[in-house]
């Protein structure tokens, strides 16, 4: 009998869980799942937990192949030249090939006061210690939400919805994405919603302190509950384990996401930097790279050369509380259109969107084997483990 390959994977995320289920099909294929929890986290409905409207995990028996080694623990350090990762509670973990697949959190707040005093809400553990925080004060305090990007205009449409007084900063423009016609959607949404919108120049936040926001121009918002919605950061395994990233800590990669340094190291999702060039951070392209990763490494294991990436997106699905939408229409290469998809048609495909996802990672965990691609090895498959 062949020996088995041992594939692990770090971070059980939108990226990670595709990879390791399209990997555990494999012919003598091993793998091991890292991750610090126990339940996969839908990101996609971070602002619903904090709204109260869900709990946004899922059990990972749902969602891995049940020939997968779930391992609940983080990963300290990787040692390349050992193929081996040292884990936080002691001991390590050896690997034929390694998926990073670690994703995104809050990046740093560089703003005086925020780490202090703002509620960051980019990991499942930030949004349950967010949503008491809102629940505790009244129905009339002020909110503020900054960030001008989805999460923040999610988060400030569900809270709004409650019956929240919110306003939400974003800095030069709402929505940087949207094109003009679906950013003018939104806008009037969330004026709907009674969300008060604050862009343009003087709209960035200069401090915020207990109970405000004071904002570049001198304007001080009262806000008995900040909430900060800025971006994500990745975190910084792989430079800690002397791995080449880029300026903001993605590991690099050429273009089938296998590192620059190691033929043995493969990433995929927000921090993956293919080419130097990173997609942008969405669970859309953590699929895609999930995916190609794990073809790369079926590639390598079959002893052929591995295809590079060939993403294709179809836009921006944003909701505005549980009765609107939108979905903004975009170039296969990530660019907006004009066209848009609002109102209640906008929320229903937006709802079915983060269903599909999660089904889509159900079916995968149960299908009998990698799909065959042109180019690369499509190899055997084994039935489930019992």
């Amino acid at each position: 009998m062949d020996k088995n390959t041992d594939v692990v994977v770090i971070g059980g995320g939108y990226a990670g869980v595709t990879a390791a289920n399209r990997l555990a099909h494999g012919d003598n294929v091993s793998v091991t799942l890292i991750n610090p929890r126990p339940d996969f986290v839908e990101r996609i409905r971070l602002h619903q937990l904090v709204g109260g409207t869900h709990d946004a995990v899922v059990d990972y028996g749902e969602v891995l192949a049940e020939n997968i080694r779930l391992m609940v623990d983080s990963v300290a350090t990787i040692d390349a030249a050992g193929r081996s990762v040292a884990l936080t509670t002691g001991g390590t973990v050896g690997y034929d090939y390694l998926i990073y697949a670690v994703g995104s959190g809050s990046a740093e707040p560089d703003v005086p006061g925020a780490a202090e005093f703002a509620h960051p809400i980019a990991t499942l553990e930030e949004a349950r210690r967010l949503r008491p925080v809102v629940d505790a004060a009244p129905a009339s305090a002020p909110v503020t939400v900054v960030g001008s990007g989805p999460t923040g205009i999610e988060t400030a449409a569900e809270l709004a919805e409650e019956g929240r007084a919110v306003t939400l900063v974003c800095g030069q423009v709402l929505g940087p994405y949207l094109h003009p016609r679906g950013r003018r959607s939104v806008a009037r949404t969330l004026a709907e919603l009674g969300v008060t919108v604050l862009q343009g120049p003087g709209a960035r936040v200069a401090a915020v302190t207990r109970d405000a926001v004071r904002l570049d121009d001198g304007r001080e918002l009262p806000s008995r509950v900040t909430v900060w919605a800025t971006g994500f950061g990745v975190p910084d395994l792989a430079s800690r384990s002397g791995l080449s990233t880029d300026a903001v800590g993605r590991l690099l990669t050429d273009e089938t996401l296998t590192s620059v340094d190691d033929a043995r190291i493969v990433a995929a999702g927000d921090a993956a930097a293919p080419a130097d060039a990173p997609f942008r951070m969405s669970c859309q392209a953590a699929g895609q790279l999930g995916t190609r990763a794990a073809r790369t490494v079926l590639s390598r294991i079959a002893g052929e050369r591995p295809a590079p990436l060939n993403l294709r997106f179809a836009g921006q699905c944003i909701s505005l509380g549980r009765r609107t939408g939108i979905f903004q229409f975009a170039s296969l290469d990530d660019h907006a259109n004009p066209f848009y998809l609002g109102g209640r048609p906008g929320a229903k495909l937006k709802e079915f969107i983060c269903k599909y996802t999660v089904k889509q990672l159900v079916n995968e965990a149960r299908k009998s084997g990698p799909r065959p691609e042109r180019g690369n090895a499509a190899p055997a498959t084994v039935g489930r483990a019992a």
